[in-house]
Parts: structure tokens; C-alpha cells; sequence
């Protein structure tokens, strides 16, 4: 079973609570099962008709909806990684000492599981939090110890890691935070609202390990992309976007001043956000007086068209539904806070700006 958008983007991201949903959330978001078959369409790539957009085409500021930014450079690289042992501040100001270079290492969010990969440490991960969107495939065979609703304290203890990696505002429960540390365990909790925050964890990340050159040089390779595809969007249009995360029982947007408005205005887009930085849901009225010129939809990969959205009622009058422009994204590309997020970045800009000319881009390989 999969989590509905708005449920995975607001734990699968790590950057919104998964436990202690909005107040504005349902009481129950739906769970939906991802067909084979879909996953085979998110291959496809955006042609403003509603094919869906994905991180195939190989092409943050906490935002406000209305003002101009430019993609934060990656900050001062520390000189070298920490001697062992050596006491580092987590996401959440708890300080960790760690005794020596980790052998063994669980990691309860994906975005940390890519990038221990992507750090060549894959071969050290013993357990990982569920990943739906399972990246890297060598991922694969490494047990999963934590799901969207629960952490298996237990097991992670059997496994003796040297340290995990925990996610922060709720994506892994307090308690069960609290109750590794309690029994002895490492914890370092990640916590990214920002663009700028995403580079600081990959460097944490790398601190942690004894892995901070490739960490450094990670940041450095992000930070390049990013502004390449900054200089891609310059000078053109910034139409009015509204990135729809679910439509269960409401309609759920980017929060204002939120890392998703962030990645809309670097793509080349003017962000329409719910009105207020700690709900998600925003109401017909508010998009009908914001009118978005285009429409992407998170929700697309779960079923939601393009058609759908053109028959409910009021919002045949928004330009973006006038026009045609409503157009399904890939939505994990665009989120996941890890190596690949200059990908995610090229395909928003991509799909928001589908005559432009954005450069093209590899991943940054995992290495097992």
C-alpha cells in the first residue's frame, strides 16, 4: 500500500509532520496502491496535454508567492571531516558524539538512504526506513525497520548500529527517538526546510561518517546544477503555479514561505501557496482569486486527470484550467531532499516552462 500525496509529501519529504498531520488534514487520507503501470508512466515527460512529467527528462528564500529569488549557493564546506571520536549537532541542537568512523548504519528516510549511497556507504546500511519510490534499486535488499506508521525499536536494536539517522518534525515519532537514545543508540535527527538546509545535512551526513570530501564535492555538483538551471529560466515568464499535493475531502497546496514554493520560484514560477505557513489546504475561493496559470498535480501518479480537475465545480474560470495547462509531475523527484534534487529542480522548471531549453543532467551515481 502507498501513501496518498499529500500524506508522502508531507513525511516522504521529511519536511512536514507524517505523525501530527495539519490541523487543515482530514482525519483519514486515503491509501492507494501504485500500479506497475504506473510506475511505467512516469517515465513519460510533460507535453501540456497531461502526460505525466517525470525525472526522465534529463534535463528555495523560503519563498513567498510574490517575490523574486535566485538559488542559495551552497555554504562555506567545512576543511575536513571531524577526527574520531568526535561530538556533532543534530537538525534538532541535540549534540551526538560519535566514537569512531561508522560500520554499521540504519537510516529511517530515504533521502538518507540515497545519500549514504550516493557517499559510498550503501554496503554499510543494515536497515532503512519503507521507501514506496524505492531509490537506489540496490536499496532493495536492505530490511526495512520503520514504515510510514511505525519504527521497529526492536529490530533496529538487534542490528547494534553504530549510528542511525532519524528523520525531524515527526517523520520518525519523538518517542521512538527517544526510546534508541534511551537504550544507548546514536541518533541523529535531519531536518530540512530550505534548500540551504538540504546541502547543510548532506555535509552533516558526511561528518557523521567520515565521509565529508565527497560531501563537500556532493554539495559542490547540486549547487552547479542548480545554477544552470537558474540561468536556463532567467528572463522568462514566472507564471502563477499551483502545485496540488492531494484533493481527499480539501485541496492541498505548498504552505507559504515552504521548501516546495522555494523549488517553484527557482524553477520559473510565482508559487501559489495556501495563505499561511502551517496549513496545506486552500480553498477554492483563494485559487480562484490567485488564478493559476498552470497546474501540476503531485496527485497525478494516484490517479487524478487532468479531466477531473477541468469538471469540478468553480474551476473552469482559472486561467490554467482555460488554457489546458494542467499537467501531472513526478512529484518524488521533485521533493526527495537528497543527491538527486537538481533533477527535481530541471523537471519542475521543465514542466512549468516546457518551451524552454533546460540543460541536462545525470544523477550522481549510488555506489553500493
Amino acid at each position: 500500500m502507498n501513501a496518498s500525496p499529500l500524506r508522502r509529501f508531507l513525511g516522504g519529504f521529511h519536511v512536514f509532520p507524517s505523525r501530527h498531520l495539519p490541523r487543515s488534514a482530514p482525519p483519514g487520507l486515503r491509501l492507494t496502491t501504485l500500479s506497475i503501470a504506473l510506475l511505467t508512466v512516469l517515465a513519460a515527460c510533460t507535453n501540456g496535454s497531461g502526460s505525466l512529467a517525470s525525472s526522465a527528462v534529463t534535463p528555495t528564500v523560503a519563498a513567498s508567492s510574490t517575490t523574486a529569488t535566485s538559488a542559495p549557493s551552497p555554504s562555506p564546506s567545512p576543511s575536513s571531516a571531524p577526527a574520531f571520536p568526535a561530538t556533532l549537532t543534530d537538525d534538532e541542537g541535540t549534540a551526538v558524539s560519535i566514537s569512531s568512523e561508522p560500520r554499521t548504519i540504519v537510516s529511517l528516510t530515504p533521502a538518507t538512504t540515497e545519500t549514504l549511497f550516493a557517499l559510498g556507504l550503501g554496503d554499510r546500511i543494515k536497515g532503512k526506513g519503507q521507501d514506496v519510490f524505492l531509490y537506489p534499486p540496490q536499496a532493495k535488499t536492505i530490511p526495512d525497520v520503520a514504515t510510514f506508521d511505525s519504527v521497529d525499536v526492536e529490530k533496529i536494536v538487534a542490528l547494534t548500529p553504530d549510528v542511525v539517522f532519524a528523520g525531524g518534525n515527526f517523520f520518525t515519532p519523538p518517542d521512538s527517538i527517544a526510546r534508541l537514545r534511551d537504550l544507548g543508540l546514536k541518533v541523529v535527527v535531519l531536518y530540512a526546510p530550505s534548500v540551504d538546509a538540504v546541502y547543510k545535512d548532506i555535509q552533516l551526513i558526511g561528518q557523521v561518517t567520515g565521509r565529508l570530501a565527497q560531501a563537500n564535492a556532493m554539495v559542490d555538483r547540486i549547487g552547479a546544477e542548480f545554477d544552470k538551471v537558474r540561468a536556463a529560466v532567467a528572463g522568462l515568464p514566472t507564471p502563477r503555479v499551483f502545485y496540488e499535493l492531494d484533493a481527499t475531502g480539501a485541496i492541498y497546496g505548498p504552505a507559504d514561505k515552504s521548501f516546495l514554493a522555494e523549488m517553484i520560484q527557482l524553477a520559473g514560477g510565482t508559487p501559489i501557496t495556501t495563505g499561511a505557513t502551517d496549513k496545506y489546504d486552500i480553498s477554492v475561493e483563494r485559487l480562484i482569486e490567485q488564478d493559476p496559470e498552470v497546474i501540476l498535480l503531485a496527485d497525478g501518479p494516484f490517479g487524478v486527470t487532468a479531466a477531473q480537475v477541468v469538471a469540478r465545480p468553480g474551476w473552469k474560470v482559472m486561467t490554467a484550467v482555460k488554457d489546458g495547462d494542467i499537467r501531472p509531475i513526478d512529484d518524488q523527484t521533485v521533493t526527495r531532499p537528497g543527491p538527486r534534487l537538481y533533477l527535481g529542480l530541471a523537471l519542475l522548471a521543465k514542466t512549468i516552462h516546457p518551451e524552454a531549453t533546460i540543460p541536462s543532467a545525470q544523477p550522481i551515481p549510488p555506489v553500493p
